[in-house]
């Protein structure tokens, strides 16, 4: 039996015909010369989800899809047709009924609907095993592994518990991993990165050796969090999603920095009105980004946040790292959408980049925001989000908005209309 030895794009297309003839996995670790816990592990770490329907009927989840007799959700009066069968499908999004079912042989080896003989027939949600997508996710992985840190936010925060203490207290890092190497598991080396990219409390200022012998130039390294998280959601899966699923609320979410260091705002922009929220920060961390959505969640309600958020679109920010604590509440109900885009592709978020200069008229480059608040910022956002832009009729963002979606959420979100007289788009806004 061949051991150590990576997957090749040929044994990952026997993988996929065997599933499609209904093959064991202990039968295909055989005919492959693996251990069926690697089949297993192969196929669970590349499932592909899609929402393709059956001929004639669309992609529908709902428990009740059978039977329901929901119309109009759209707001079309005029429509005959039972919201069950709209390509639009808004039942996951606007019905109270909706209850998602998940198949049940789905939950048992092989975990796929390859050979599933209902498969043509089926509207669920499909979970496929392809060899060319999971070569493709193996060598992106793979490169990946070589470009920097892959830490999750939770094993952070145990290193973080342990040595930031200890390295506050004057003790070294070599040390630290000479009475601590069973609790650590990593390379004395990979620890100085990790206190030199700023990932822990302490920093690299509070052990003395750095203090007395001063700062080394050395080329700008970026360390990302979590990258796998970003498998499946990709710009290209944005546009292929918003293809199947037109029609659906996009806001585009981004952090404005201040001063280096200090505090952040997490800005999150609505394309169709272009109605623009900002949250400060005290850093920048994904924690941070989830206790934000979830003050939303909770402040607009179940509905509400589910009809304005349905899809995020943010940059490769390790602040953005945790998508799937986003998108599902603490329950476990799905309430949005994420997808990232393309490194080094600002124009991907164009309509944010842009309110983003009306921005820096008030709080320029490199400005320290330390020292604001919440209600600061909303200021800033409301004498922005107040200001007539020409490609909206002369109309304000809070207008459309509030055409759109009403201004009780605006007042929830503390948005308010300032006067037009009393527009400052200056720094001097925030002089008291």
């Amino acid at each position: 039996m061949n051991k150590n030895k990576h997957l090749t794009l040929e044994e990952r297309i026997i993988i996929e015909h065997k599933l499609k003839e209904r093959e064991t996995f202990k039968g295909i670790a055989r005919e492959l010369g693996k251990d069926p816990t690697t089949i297993a592990k192969e196929v669970k770490n590349h499932i592909q989800f899609r929402k393709s329907g059956c001929y004639g009927r669309n992609f529908n989840d709902c428990l009740f899809r059978k039977d329901c007799t929901v119309c109009h959700l759209c707001g079309n009066q005029t429509c005959k047709r039972y919201c069950s069968f709209c390509q639009k499908y808004y039942c996951s999004t606007l019905c109270s009924f909706y209850q998602k079912e998940v198949c049940q042989r789905l939950l048992k080896s092989p975990y796929v609907c390859n050979g599933c003989p209902d498969k043509n027939s089926c509207t669920l949600e499909k979970r496929i095993y392809s060899a060319a997508r999971a070569q493709k996710e193996y060598e992106d992985v793979r490169s990946e592994s070589r470009k920097g840190v892959q830490l999750t936010e939770e094993e952070a925060s145990r290193l973080d518990a342990l040595i930031s203490p200890l390295i506050k207290n004057g003790q070294s890092l070599h040390h630290i991993c000479v009475n601590h190497m069973d609790e650590l598991m990593i390379n004395e080396r990979t620890l100085y990165n990790y206190v030199n990219a700023g990932l822990f409390t302490a920093r690299n200022i509070d052990m003395p050796r750095v203090v007395r012998m001063g700062k080394r130039k050395r080329a700008k390294n970026e360390f990302k969090v979590d990258k796998k998280c970003r498998i499946g959601r990709t710009y290209q899966d944005f546009l292929k999603f918003m293809q199947e699923n037109p029609g659906l609320i996009v806001v585009e979410m981004d952090t404005l920095e201040g001063k280096k260091g200090g505090k952040v705002l997490l800005t999150l922009h609505f394309t169709i009105p272009q109605f623009m929220l900002a949250f400060i920060r005290n850093s920048n961390t994904s924690q941070s980004v989830i206790d934000i959505f979830n003050w939303l969640y909770l402040k607009l309600g179940t509905n509400d946040f589910c009809r304005l958020f349905q899809v995020l679109l943010a940059d490769n920010g390790g602040e953005f790292s945790n998508p799937s604590a986003i998108e599902y509440d603490l329950q476990g109900n799905r309430r949005t959408y994420i997808f990232y885009c393309d490194p080094q592709a600002p124009h991907q978020r164009g309509a944010a980049e842009n309110n983003h200069l009306l921005i820096r008229r008030i709080i320029p480059k490199g400005t320290s925001i330390d020292h604001l608040t919440q209600e600061d910022i909303n200021l800033v956002m409301n004498h922005i989000n107040s200001y007539r832009r020409p490609n909206l009729g002369d109309k304000t963002p809070y207008e459309v908005f509030a055409s759109l979606y009403g201004e009780d959420l605006l007042r929830k979100m503390g948005a308010e209309l300032i006067p037009s007289d009393n527009i400052i788009l200056r720094p001097s806004l925030l002089k008291k």
